[in-house]
C-alpha cells in the first residue's frame, strides 16, 4: 500500500529543477524509497523518458557488486549519454563506502539531477557536508503522523483510532497486517534489524545485552528527563556496569539511527541551552509498545505524539525551565515561537493550575497552548486548550507559528 506522503513530495517537488542535491534521511522502513518511487512517477508523468531516471537500491542484492564507489560511478556514467539530463536515485547509499566521491562527481558535472536517501543522520556530517556545503537541500523523513494513517486504521470512531495508532504507531509496513501480534512480530523483526544492522554492526558494540538493556531504559523513560547517572543506577540494581562515556557513546549510535531524538533543555529566563537532564523521545510508538504499555503510560505517549508532529512540521524543540517549573516544549520555527504544554485530563483544578500556570509565568507575547484529552474547551487568559485528537488532525501548531 503506497500513502501519498504529500508534505515531503510538495518539498521535493519545491527543490526539483534547481541545482542542488535532494537528500532524505530517516529510520529504515519509514517510507523513503515509496517516496522516491513517488518522485519518478511524477517525473515519467510530466515527461521525463524513463531511460533518464537511474534507480539504484543499494538494500537489493542486485546490486551488491556495485557497492564499490569506483564500480558504481562507472555503472551510472556509461548509462548516460551526453546532451541529456539525468535523474539519479541513490537509495540507502551509505551502503556504499566513499559513495560522497560519486555524489560530488556526479553533482560537478552539471549533467545529473541526484536524489540520495540514508540510514544514518550523519549521513550528511562526513566529507559529503565538507564537499557540498549549501549545495544539498536535506528532509528528514518521519513515520506515519495519525492525520496519515486515520483513513487506514480499522475502527468506528476516532478516538478508537488513536488508541490504535498509540498502541502501534505508524510505519507503514503495518498497514498491510491485521491483528495486533502480527504487527507486533512484525514491528520486532524491523526493531532487532535497526538494532544490530544500524547500531552494533555500523559502531562496532560488542555488549548487544547492554545495548538492549540500555534501550528498554530509554523506552521506559521516554518523555522523561534523563541523567547518564540514573541509567548507572538502573544497571547497577540489575548487577551491570556501564560507564558514562560508553552510555553516551550508546546513545550518541542509537539517535544516529533515528531510533530516538534526544530534545536539550532551555532555560527561559537565562535565555540559554542546559547541558544537562534531557529528554528522549522514541522515533516511533510502536517499538516502545513491543516491551511498555502505551495506553498505561498515556502521559509519555501524548508527548511523545506531540513531539513527532513539531518535528514534522519543522520546528526546532527544547524543553523549557522557568525557575522550578516546565514547560513541555517550546518550538521554535523562523522567527516565530509556540509553548506547548500536553496532558491526558484536566480533571481536577489541580491538573488545570499544573498545566496552565507555568505558561502563564512566561512573560511574553508569543503563543501558548495546552493540549490533552478533554473534549471541552478549557481556554483561559489567553492560553489556548484543544483536544490533542483536534491538534493532531488540522495541524493547528503549524497554524499557530507559520512558516516565516
Amino acid at each position: 500500500m503506497y500513502i501519498q506522503r504529500d508534505s515531503y513530495l510538495e518539498m521535493i517537488r519545491s527543490v526539483t529543477g534547481k541545482n542542488i542535491i535532494k537528500v532524505l534521511t530517516g529510520m529504515r522502513r519509514v517510507g523513503k524509497s515509496t517516496i522516491l518511487k513517488q518522485v519518478q512517477d511524477q517525473l515519467l508523468s510530466d515527461g521525463v523518458p524513463q531511460d533518464q531516471i537511474i534507480s539504484i537500491n543499494f538494500e537489493l542484492m542486485e546490486y551488491e557488486s556495485i557497492r564499490d564507489y569506483r564500480v558504481l560511478d562507472d555503472f551510472i556514467t556509461k548509462r548516460m549519454i551526453p546532451g541529456n539530463k539525468y535523474y539519479v536515485f541513490l537509495d540507502e547509499v551509505q551502503e556504499v563506502k566513499g559513495f560522497e566521491k560519486v555524489v560530488n562527481s556526479l553533482h560537478a558535472k552539471g549533467t545529473a539531477e541526484l536524489f540520495i536517501t540514508g540510514s544514518n543522520s550523519n549521513l550528511l556530517s562526513g566529507e559529503l557536508a565538507t564537499y557540498l556545503t549549501g549545495r544539498y537541500f536535506s528532509i528528514e523523513i518521519l513515520p506515519l503522523s495519525f492525520k496519515e494513517m486515520y483513513p487506514y486504521i480499522p475502527a468506528s470512531t476516532r478516538e478508537e483510532k488513536f488508541l490504535t495508532f498509540i498502541r502501534t504507531g505508524g510505519m507503514p509496513g503495518i498497514l498491510q497486517f491485521e491483528g495486533n501480534s502480527i504487527i507486533k512480530n512484525y514491528l520486532l523483526d524491523m526493531y532487532q534489524s535497526i538494532l544490530l544492522r544500524d547500531i552494533v554492526q555500523r559502531h562496532s558494540i560488542r555488549n548487544v545485552d547492554l545495548l538492549k538493556r540500555c534501550m528498554q531504559y530509554i523506552f521506559a523513560n521516554s518523555s522523561q528527563l534523563f541523567s547518564a547517572a540514573s541509567i548507572t543506577r538502573y544497571l547497577k540494581n540489575e548487577g551491570r556496569r556501564l560507564s558514562k562515556e560508553t552510555i553516551y557513546q550508546y546513545l550518541d549510535a542509537v539517535k544516529e539511527a533515528f531510533l530516538i531524538h534526544g530534545v536539550p533543555r532551555f532555560e527561559i529566563k537565562g535565555k540559554s541551552v542546559l547541558k544537562t537532564n534531557e529528554k528522549f523521545f522514541v522515533n516511533d510508538l510502536g517499538f516502545r509498545g513491543l516491551f511498555f504499555d502505551n495506553e498505561l503510560d498515556i502521559g509519555q505517549a501524548l508527548e511523545n505524539i506531540v513531539y513527532l508532529n513539531l518535528r514534522r512540521q519543522g520546528h526546532e524543540i527544547f524543553v523549557g525551565k522557568l525557575d522550578d517549573k516546565e514547560i513541555d516544549f517550546i518550538a521554535l520555527r523562523g522567527r516565530e515561537k509556540l509553548y506547548i504544554q500536553v496532558a491526558y485530563l484536566l480533571a481536577e483544578p489541580s491538573t488545570i493550575k499544573r498545566e496552565f500556570y507555568p505558561l502563564e509565568a512566561i512573560d511574553d507575547n508569543y503563543p501558548k497552548m495546552v493540549l490533552s484529552m478533554d473534549p471541552v474547551n478549557r481556554s483561559q487568559n489567553g492560553i489556548i486548550h484543544m483536544n490533542i485528537i483536534d491538534y493532531l488532525l488540522t495541524d493547528s501548531a503549524a497554524q499557530l507559528c507559520p512558516r516565516v
